[in-house]
């Protein structure tokens, strides 16, 4: 918007020969936009038209009592924003109806220099030299956010020292862009690009809620276990501050996973069912279990659209998971023992590992939660399926050795 970005102001080299040196801009991609003083977009009067709606709805939700009509104003606004990002977002999409590079590519190319620029800014002023206590670091910048370490003591110290940084670059920027103090995250996990938690503040008292960002917290996708362990684990990490009793709670719930301690409801993975097996480049797990389920009642099978609930059941050794896919009610019914192993090596190591590598290191996080007593005893539980089940007992092995342990000494 501030560079009057738009199809109808899109100029070629041809084009601008015949315009004033003043009269338009190359972006850092190297394409050329008239400037809004000459001939002002399309795209920037929507965007300027959505951003005031938008500013509208907030101050009339701030000002709002009623609930039912703080919830109808709270939609508005997200409603507005969503469509506001969206203004020069469907410029980069090729297969949309309005596809332009040259736009798409040059916003975020202006993107990109405005967090460098905004980095140089703050790291230039906010050093000890300077007469601040500590030399300010940008940790983290990504799409429209940055983020950075001040080395204060304090939660309301940052937040000072945030607002003052983004009246000061803001004072660099070409009007009307502004940069907002937003919150401060105290503690801080960091573990990748567009991964990250940490207690969200928006005031220095008490902090306004744990956020977490790409971390497998709310993915349907993944058995709730994974969510529930992993929300633990951060609590126990950024609210209690006591790391070493998230490492013994995840030692305990891998324990109760290969000793069969863990309900199946919290085993149960869902995907939505989109297309029909044959229609998969590779075969899917859920897809091959609808199409199973069908021949078994084709009444009561999965349907296209549908979300299918599966657990991996155990299987032969090098059975591929989507062979081991299988309705929970099924499991139930016939008590088919689960691959506790899978659940494990497929489902919680890498959450956990994304989480404590930061804290332990790769080599030790490794040993303190996937080795040790607390892996080395797993409960296999029989199946009911089949005439020979009857005389089956359940036993206790030891995973190291393989065998099995007196029920009476475990």
């Amino acid at each position: 918007m501030a560079h009057n970005l738009c199809y109808t102001t899109l100029l070629n080299e041809n084009s601008i020969k015949d315009l004033a040196p003043d009269e338009y801009i190359k972006t850092p991609c190297g394409f050329y936009f008239i400037k809004s003083t000459k001939r002002k977009g399309i795209l920037p009067e929507i965007l300027e038209d959505l951003l005031g709606a938008r500013k509208k709805a907030k101050m009339d939700l701030k000002n709002e009592t009623d609930p039912f009509r703080k919830k109808v104003l709270d939609g508005r606004q997200l409603a507005l924003k969503i469509s506001a990002n969206s203004v020069y977002g469907f410029t980069g999409a090729q297969v949309g109806k309005l596809p332009c590079l040259e736009i798409s590519s040059s916003v975020t190319a202006f993107g990109r220099m405005m967090i460098d620029k905004t980095k140089e800014l703050v790291e230039e002023k906010y050093t000890i030299a300077n007469g601040y206590k500590h030399d300010a670091k940008v940790i983290y910048g990504d799409t429209d956010s940055v983020m950075v370490k001040f080395g204060t003591e304090t939660v309301g110290a940052s937040m000072e020292l945030g607002k003052e940084a983004a009246s000061y670059v803001t004072s660099h920027f070409v009007q009307p862009i502004k940069l907002e103090f937003e919150k401060v995250y105290f503690p801080y996990l960091l573990i990748s690009k567009k991964r990250y938690a940490g207690l969200y503040f928006t005031k220095p008292e008490i902090h306004d809620k744990m956020d977490c960002k790409g971390i497998e917290t709310v993915r349907r996708d993944n058995a709730p276990l994974v969510a529930s362990l992993i929300g633990n684990c951060l609590q126990k990490i950024l609210i209690d501050r006591d790391p070493q009793g998230a490492v013994e709670y995840t030692k305990q719930v891998i324990s109760d996973l290969l000793c069969n301690r863990i309900d199946i409801s919290q085993l149960v993975i869902t995907k939505e069912l989109t297309k029909t097996g044959d229609e998969y480049s590779a075969k899917q797990a859920h897809s091959e279990l609808a199409e199973r389920m069908r021949k078994r009642d084709a009444g009561s099978a999965p349907k296209l659209g549908d979300r299918v609930p599966y657990v991996i059941i155990a299987g032969a050794k090098g059975m591929a998971a989507y062979q081991k896919a299988e309705d929970p009610i099924y499991v139930l019914e016939n008590n088919v023992p689960i691959d506790t192993t899978y659940y494990l090596e497929n489902q919680l190591t890498n959450p956990l590992m994304r989480i404590f590598e930061p804290i332990l290191g790769e080599d030790k996080a490794k040993s303190v939660l996937f080795k040790g007593e607390h892996t080395r005893t797993k409960t296999v539980v029989t199946s009911a399926v089949g005439k020979l089940a009857m005389f089956a007992k359940k036993r206790t092995t030891c995973i190291g050795c393989k065998s099995v342990l007196d029920n009476d000494r475990k």
